[in-house]
Protein backbone atom coordinates (compact mmCIF):
# COMPACT_ATOMS: atom_id res chain seq x y z
CA UNK A 1 0.00 0.00 0.00
CA UNK A 2 1.27 3.83 -0.66
CA UNK A 3 1.78 5.87 1.73
CA UNK A 4 0.08 8.51 0.22
CA UNK A 5 -2.14 8.56 -2.95
CA UNK A 6 -4.15 11.51 -4.57
CA UNK A 7 -7.05 11.13 -7.03
CA UNK A 8 -7.64 13.26 -9.57
CA UNK A 9 -6.30 16.03 -6.71
CA UNK A 10 -6.83 19.73 -7.51
CA UNK A 11 -5.68 22.93 -5.33
CA UNK A 12 -7.37 26.45 -5.97
CA UNK A 13 -6.38 29.97 -4.20
CA UNK A 14 -8.91 32.49 -3.79
CA UNK A 15 -12.50 33.02 -5.25
CA UNK A 16 -13.54 29.50 -7.86
CA UNK A 17 -14.21 31.97 -10.50
CA UNK A 18 -11.26 34.34 -10.10
CA UNK A 19 -8.78 32.31 -8.12
CA UNK A 20 -5.61 30.84 -9.40
CA UNK A 21 -5.56 26.81 -9.56
CA UNK A 22 -2.34 25.61 -7.87
CA UNK A 23 -2.70 21.87 -9.06
CA UNK A 24 -5.21 20.29 -11.14
CA UNK A 25 -6.49 16.31 -11.53
CA UNK A 26 -3.03 15.40 -9.78
CA UNK A 27 -2.63 10.97 -9.70
CA UNK A 28 0.02 10.35 -7.56
CA UNK A 29 1.04 7.48 -5.04
CA UNK A 30 3.94 7.56 -3.32
CA UNK A 31 5.59 4.05 -1.89
CA UNK A 32 7.77 3.48 1.58
CA UNK A 33 11.24 4.05 0.44
CA UNK A 34 10.90 6.03 -2.58
CA UNK A 35 13.69 8.91 -3.57
CA UNK A 36 10.93 11.21 -5.60
CA UNK A 37 12.08 14.39 -7.26
CA UNK A 38 9.54 17.42 -8.55
CA UNK A 39 10.64 19.12 -10.87
CA UNK A 40 9.59 22.07 -13.11
CA UNK A 41 9.74 25.80 -13.63
CA UNK A 42 9.11 28.36 -10.88
CA UNK A 43 5.50 28.34 -10.47
CA UNK A 44 4.70 24.98 -11.67
CA UNK A 45 2.99 23.66 -8.12
CA UNK A 46 6.03 21.69 -6.73
CA UNK A 47 5.93 23.35 -4.00
CA UNK A 48 1.93 23.42 -3.67
CA UNK A 49 1.90 19.93 -3.98
CA UNK A 50 4.60 19.22 -1.49
CA UNK A 51 2.25 21.62 1.05
CA UNK A 52 -0.46 19.43 0.19
CA UNK A 53 1.06 16.02 0.82
CA UNK A 54 2.03 17.39 3.98
CA UNK A 55 -1.64 18.68 4.81
CA UNK A 56 -0.57 22.12 5.05
CA UNK A 57 -3.33 23.01 2.42
CA UNK A 58 -6.16 20.54 1.53
CA UNK A 59 -7.23 19.66 -1.97
CA UNK A 60 -10.28 22.09 -3.58
CA UNK A 61 -11.18 19.00 -5.58
CA UNK A 62 -10.30 15.23 -5.44
CA UNK A 63 -9.27 13.21 -2.93
CA UNK A 64 -5.81 12.57 -0.70
CA UNK A 65 -5.33 9.19 1.45
CA UNK A 66 -2.38 8.66 3.88
CA UNK A 67 -1.35 5.74 5.63
CA UNK A 68 -2.62 5.74 9.10
CA UNK A 69 -0.36 6.93 11.58
CA UNK A 70 1.73 8.12 8.90
CA UNK A 71 5.32 10.24 11.00
CA UNK A 72 6.06 13.25 8.53
CA UNK A 73 8.22 16.10 8.33
CA UNK A 74 8.98 18.66 6.04
CA UNK A 75 12.15 20.90 5.60
CA UNK A 76 11.41 24.57 3.64
CA UNK A 77 13.56 26.38 1.47
CA UNK A 78 14.09 29.35 4.18
CA UNK A 79 13.49 27.57 7.37
CA UNK A 80 12.35 29.65 10.54
CA UNK A 81 14.87 29.38 13.68
CA UNK A 82 13.33 30.79 16.96
CA UNK A 83 15.40 33.23 19.40
CA UNK A 84 16.74 30.63 21.80
CA UNK A 85 19.29 27.92 21.56
CA UNK A 86 20.13 25.65 18.62
CA UNK A 87 19.22 22.97 20.75
CA UNK A 88 16.18 24.06 22.23
CA UNK A 89 14.94 24.90 18.29
CA UNK A 90 15.48 21.16 17.93
CA UNK A 91 13.95 20.25 21.29
CA UNK A 92 10.79 22.07 20.79
CA UNK A 93 9.80 19.85 17.59
CA UNK A 94 9.82 16.66 19.73
CA UNK A 95 8.06 18.06 22.78
CA UNK A 96 5.30 19.53 20.69
CA UNK A 97 5.18 16.08 19.99
CA UNK A 98 4.29 14.93 23.39
CA UNK A 99 8.06 14.19 24.70
CA UNK A 100 8.94 15.09 28.06
CA UNK A 101 11.37 18.21 27.95
CA UNK A 102 14.42 16.67 29.29
CA UNK A 103 13.90 13.93 27.04
CA UNK A 104 13.43 16.45 24.14
CA UNK A 105 16.82 17.82 24.55
CA UNK A 106 18.65 14.82 24.83
CA UNK A 107 17.40 14.02 21.61
CA UNK A 108 18.15 17.14 20.57
CA UNK A 109 21.60 17.16 20.94
CA UNK A 110 21.70 13.20 19.49
CA UNK A 111 19.94 14.78 16.14
CA UNK A 112 22.50 17.75 16.24
CA UNK A 113 25.36 15.30 16.31
CA UNK A 114 24.47 13.58 13.45
CA UNK A 115 24.42 16.65 10.94
CA UNK A 116 27.24 17.89 12.58
CA UNK A 117 26.56 20.45 14.79
CA UNK A 118 26.87 19.55 18.99
CA UNK A 119 29.09 22.05 19.38
CA UNK A 120 26.86 24.81 18.36
CA UNK A 121 23.88 23.67 20.71
CA UNK A 122 23.80 26.34 23.10
CA UNK A 123 24.35 28.95 20.33
CA UNK A 124 21.43 31.86 19.72
CA UNK A 125 20.25 30.28 16.49
CA UNK A 126 19.25 33.54 15.27
CA UNK A 127 23.68 33.72 14.75
CA UNK A 128 23.88 31.03 12.60
CA UNK A 129 24.88 30.89 8.78
CA UNK A 130 22.60 29.76 5.60
CA UNK A 131 23.64 26.30 5.97
CA UNK A 132 24.19 26.22 9.52
CA UNK A 133 20.66 27.05 9.23
CA UNK A 134 19.93 24.42 6.94
CA UNK A 135 21.66 21.88 8.71
CA UNK A 136 19.70 22.43 11.90
CA UNK A 137 16.23 22.08 10.36
CA UNK A 138 17.08 19.18 9.03
CA UNK A 139 18.24 17.69 12.37
CA UNK A 140 14.50 19.33 13.73
CA UNK A 141 12.82 17.32 11.24
CA UNK A 142 14.93 14.18 11.25
CA UNK A 143 14.55 13.81 14.90
CA UNK A 144 11.23 13.58 14.92
CA UNK A 145 11.82 10.18 13.08
CA UNK A 146 9.82 10.57 9.99
CA UNK A 147 8.56 7.93 8.48
CA UNK A 148 8.23 10.41 5.05
CA UNK A 149 10.62 13.48 4.84
CA UNK A 150 9.56 16.30 2.52
CA UNK A 151 12.21 19.42 1.12
CA UNK A 152 11.27 22.10 -0.64
CA UNK A 153 14.70 23.23 -2.58
CA UNK A 154 16.60 22.63 0.49
CA UNK A 155 19.71 24.10 -1.23
CA UNK A 156 18.52 26.94 -3.22
CA UNK A 157 19.59 29.80 -1.14
CA UNK A 158 22.56 28.50 0.08
CA UNK A 159 26.64 28.97 -1.64
CA UNK A 160 28.10 25.82 -3.30
CA UNK A 161 30.20 24.84 -0.06
CA UNK A 162 26.67 25.05 1.72
CA UNK A 163 24.98 23.18 -0.94
CA UNK A 164 27.61 20.09 -1.34
CA UNK A 165 27.13 19.64 3.09
CA UNK A 166 23.32 19.92 3.27
CA UNK A 167 23.12 17.37 0.29
CA UNK A 168 25.59 15.33 1.93
CA UNK A 169 23.45 15.13 4.77
CA UNK A 170 20.22 14.41 3.13
CA UNK A 171 22.41 11.66 1.29
CA UNK A 172 23.96 10.40 4.93
CA UNK A 173 20.55 10.37 6.89
CA UNK A 174 18.73 8.62 4.06
CA UNK A 175 21.65 5.89 3.65
CA UNK A 176 21.06 5.15 7.29
CA UNK A 177 17.20 4.96 7.09
CA UNK A 178 16.39 3.31 3.89
CA UNK A 179 13.19 2.75 4.85
CA UNK A 180 12.22 6.55 4.92
CA UNK A 181 10.53 8.79 2.09
CA UNK A 182 12.33 11.13 0.41
CA UNK A 183 10.13 13.68 -1.78
CA UNK A 184 11.55 17.15 -2.69
CA UNK A 185 11.63 19.61 -5.03
CA UNK A 186 14.92 20.83 -6.93
CA UNK A 187 15.66 23.13 -9.89
CA UNK A 188 19.40 21.15 -9.62
CA UNK A 189 19.04 18.14 -11.99
CA UNK A 190 22.24 17.12 -11.28
CA UNK A 191 21.47 17.08 -7.55
CA UNK A 192 18.12 15.25 -8.41
CA UNK A 193 20.47 12.45 -10.75
CA UNK A 194 22.21 12.25 -7.51
CA UNK A 195 19.28 12.07 -5.04
CA UNK A 196 16.53 10.56 -6.30
CA UNK A 197 15.05 7.41 -7.95
CA UNK A 198 11.66 8.67 -9.22
CA UNK A 199 11.62 11.89 -11.35
CA UNK A 200 8.05 13.93 -11.58
CA UNK A 201 7.76 17.27 -13.91
CA UNK A 202 5.53 19.32 -13.68
CA UNK A 203 3.76 22.20 -15.53
CA UNK A 204 0.93 24.85 -14.58
CA UNK A 205 -0.11 22.73 -11.95
CA UNK A 206 -0.06 19.19 -14.10
CA UNK A 207 1.91 16.09 -13.62
CA UNK A 208 3.38 15.81 -17.40
CA UNK A 209 6.24 13.03 -16.75
CA UNK A 210 6.83 10.34 -13.76
CA UNK A 211 9.29 8.19 -14.81
CA UNK A 212 12.22 6.16 -13.17
CA UNK A 213 15.16 8.74 -12.89
CA UNK A 214 17.19 6.50 -15.57
CA UNK A 215 14.55 6.99 -18.24
CA UNK A 216 14.22 10.22 -17.27
CA UNK A 217 17.66 11.52 -18.32
CA UNK A 218 18.64 8.74 -21.07
CA UNK A 219 17.48 7.42 -23.49
CA UNK A 220 14.93 8.91 -26.24
CA UNK A 221 11.70 7.81 -24.34
CA UNK A 222 11.67 11.06 -22.47
CA UNK A 223 11.84 12.92 -25.94
CA UNK A 224 9.61 10.49 -27.51
CA UNK A 225 6.31 10.44 -25.09
CA UNK A 226 7.23 14.03 -22.74
CA UNK A 227 8.55 16.69 -24.95
CA UNK A 228 7.61 19.14 -22.45
CA UNK A 229 9.82 17.34 -19.94
CA UNK A 230 12.30 17.12 -22.62
CA UNK A 231 12.27 20.69 -23.19
CA UNK A 232 13.00 21.49 -19.91
CA UNK A 233 15.89 19.15 -19.11
CA UNK A 234 17.85 20.35 -22.47
CA UNK A 235 17.20 24.60 -21.01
Amino acid sequence: MPLLRLEAAGVHFGHRLAGVPALTDVNLAIGAGERVALIGANGSGKSTLLRLLHGLVKPSSGSMLTASGLRQAMLFQRPHLLRMTVQSNVALGLWLAGRPWSESLVLARAALARVGLAELAQRNARKLSGGQVQRVALARAWALTPQLLLLDEPTASLDPHAKREVEQMIVELAAQSPEVTLVFASHNLGQVKRLASRVIYLEHGRILADLPVADFFAGPLLADHYPAAHLFVKG
